[in-house]
């Protein structure tokens, strides 16, 4: 029988909108409303505890019953759950098919994939402005936001240590360059500058922020808030990191509508499976690559190979080219890991290569006799 705290689609909606809830998520939903079971959002994952927005506030659920041994399949701050109407403990009986995935893999020698968000719109990469710019890295982190499902954003934060505009300008100019498609924003949290762009931004839906330790991540947060909810502490005058002041991924709504999930600091991004996010980071390559005379062209020293002749005429940076190659074989290597098929073919493209090496040695020889 259906207790008296069944679900209320029209409550519901109303009351967990501002975390994001919609139509199709209630349609999705419906089938355990018809069994009792409450709505709500993970807001917080804590060994094997979740804390849980629902239509009547927040309660602590244990995610014993939904815990598989696929790490990518785990309870996941931003997921939407079927909770137990009563009991002490509440367990989570299910969570909603996810309509976007944030996933990097993990340091472990084990190739697992750790799953940081769940059904996010727009996936923030916050790079501290108080470093030398690291490319290479903004266009990892695109990657995986790509791969996501996630709308990319490049967040420059603390803007206000670039000593002036024109400086500040060509910094913008040089991530726009390196992130096509994607919305860059010099922001100062100190200041407020850009503030405004970024929180019209975020509005429309669910936002992670990403981004190294020290990057400005707790403060960001803070200002879109704007409240002092996140713990900020200083970086390292030395090299300008900052510690893990994040230490758990938290779901924030915004006062200008949509949800912030802060994310500790990350200082290793491993990719995990993204080979078509990597193709959307470097979309530029991806297009020359189709005129190139062979279709499997590596772009080495093939003849006919149109992005060889693109950084030989300076209209692609040798940087970007060598910088896709590598996310592609650490892609590939990750990817090979669990694949057998992909294991063996690169086994097949290694004796290949080797075979193609000895033969230019070969040949090499016997010019010189």
């Amino acid at each position: 029988m259906t207790s008296s705290s069944a679900f209320s689609p029209s409550s519901a909606f109303s009351a967990l909108a501002a975390h994001g809830w919609d139509d199709a998520w209630a349609e999705a939903f419906a089938p355990y409303g018809a069994e009792g079971l409450v709505a709500g959002r993970v807001v917080r994952v804590d060994r094997g505890q979740c804390d849980v927005v629902t239509a009547d506030g927040v309660l602590r659920a244990d995610t014993a019953f939904v815990t598989p041994h696929d790490p990518l399949r785990v309870v996941c701050t931003g997921d939407w759950v079927a909770v137990e109407p009563a009991g002490s403990p509440r367990y989570v009986r299910a969570y909603l098919p996810r309509r976007t995935a944030f996933v990097r893999s993990t340091s472990s020698k084990r190739s697992e994939g750790q799953i940081l968000a769940a059904n996010v719109d727009h996936a923030v990469v916050a790079v501290s402005l108080a470093l030398e710019l690291d490319l290479g890295r903004v266009e990892r982190f695109l990657a995986l936001a790509w791969e996501s499902g996630a709308q990319p954003v490049v967040v420059l934060t603390k803007a206000d240590l670039v000593p002036d505009v024109t400086t500040l300008s060509h910094l913008v100019q040089d991530v726009e360059t390196t992130a096509p498609g994607v919305q860059v924003l010099a922001v100062s949290s100190q200041r407020g500058e850009g503030l405004d762009v970024l929180a019209a931004t975020l509005s429309g839906g669910t936002s992670v922020l990403l981004g190294q330790s020290g990057a400005g991540k707790s403060t960001l947060a803070n200002a879109l808030l704007g409240e002092e909810v996140m713990e900020v502490q200083a970086t390292r005058d030395m090299d300008g990191k900052g510690r893990h002041t994040t230490t758990t991924r938290n779901l924030l709504a915004l006062p200008g509508g949509g949800v912030l999930i802060d994310t500790p600091g990350l200082r290793g991004v491993g990719l995990w499976d993204a080979e078509t996010g990597v193709g959307q980071v470097f979309s530029e390559i991806e297009d020359l690559a189709a005129e190139c005379r062979f279709q499997d062209c590596a772009h080495d020293a093939e003849p006919g190979c149109a992005v060889r002749a693109a950084v030989e005429d300076g209209e692609l940076p040798q940087r970007r080219l060598e910088s896709y190659r590598k996310l592609l074989r650490e892609n590939q290597w990750i990817v090979a890991k669990t694949d057998a098929r992909v294991r063996a073919e690169l086994r097949r493209e290694w004796k290949r290569k080797g075979a193609q090496g000895k033969a230019a040695m070969e040949a090499k020889r016997g010019r010189l006799r």
